[in-house]
């Protein structure tokens, strides 16, 4: 995360409670208790009304002024589902942005949606079975549009290695999978995730050609199998 990124993340989660202990904003933010206490006085000497009590924590001084936003409780509880099944069914970097970016949320609420907020009855229980260890990585390849080299095992247990160009991620309720164009097939396959024993980012970046894009992908689907998706290879 990169420092100006932290500092905004510290004091989101100063908005976000009465007090906050040193020992939890260092664990929120994944950093030491000496780099926490370098980050408070530097966000003090810059005029953030932070102040700090023995034995209880830190506290923002008076609540800074950010415009509310309007939701109404329809949409409100669309956000928080949403953001709870990342939670739930994410890697741990997506879940914790996803508590973030909720954070952020509940702090620019006005009050009574903010009661409403934590009065709604919604749950989402954390499952027991993981996100797949590489989910993360996979993401920020597609994201960054890397090459990558992946051991595979097919669905009759068969091992392959293959290049791919990562095209694009998808969660079907219980199974992440992955949408690339796979050089060895010189065609769209798509991957369950759970199965890749192995993943390199190759850190090479590939251009979008036309007939090797998602949106080219997608077109097939609909113009070959209409909604239905091919078997997972």
């Amino acid at each position: 995360m990169r420092r100006a990124d932290r500092l905004f993340r510290l004091v989101e989660l100063l908005r976000s409670r009465r007090h906050a202990t040193g020992a939890w904003l260092a664990q929120q933010l994944q950093v030491s208790l000496r780099t926490l206490y370098r980050d408070i006085r530097d966000l003090s000497l810059s005029g953030v009304p932070i102040e700090g009590e023995a034995g209880v924590g830190y506290r923002l001084q008076y609540r800074l002024d950010v415009p509310p936003l309007l939701f109404d409780r329809d949409e409100l509880e669309a956000l928080l589902v949403g953001s709870r099944m990342v939670q739930a069914w994410a890697d741990p970097d997506l879940g914790a942005a996803a508590g973030a970016a909720l954070a952020k949320i509940y702090n620019v609420l006005p009050e009574l949606l903010r009661r409403e907020a934590q009065l709604a009855q919604l749950f989402i229980p954390r499952q027991s079975q993981r996100a797949p260890a590489c989910l993360a990585a996979l993401r920020r390849a597609v994201r960054n549009r890397h090459l990558v080299n992946i051991d595979y095992a097919r669905e009759d247990g068969t091992p392959s290695q293959r290049s791919i160009r990562p095209l694009g991620v998808f969660f079907w309720g219980e199974v992440w999978t992955l949408v690339g164009w796979c050089s060895l097939r010189e065609d769209f396959r798509h991957f369950r995730i759970d199965r890749i024993a192995r993943l390199k980012d190759l850190g090479t970046c590939f251009e979008h050609e036309p007939g090797k894009r998602l949106a080219d992908y997608f077109d097939r689907l609909e113009r070959e199998h209409g909604i239905k998706i091919p078997l997972l290879e």
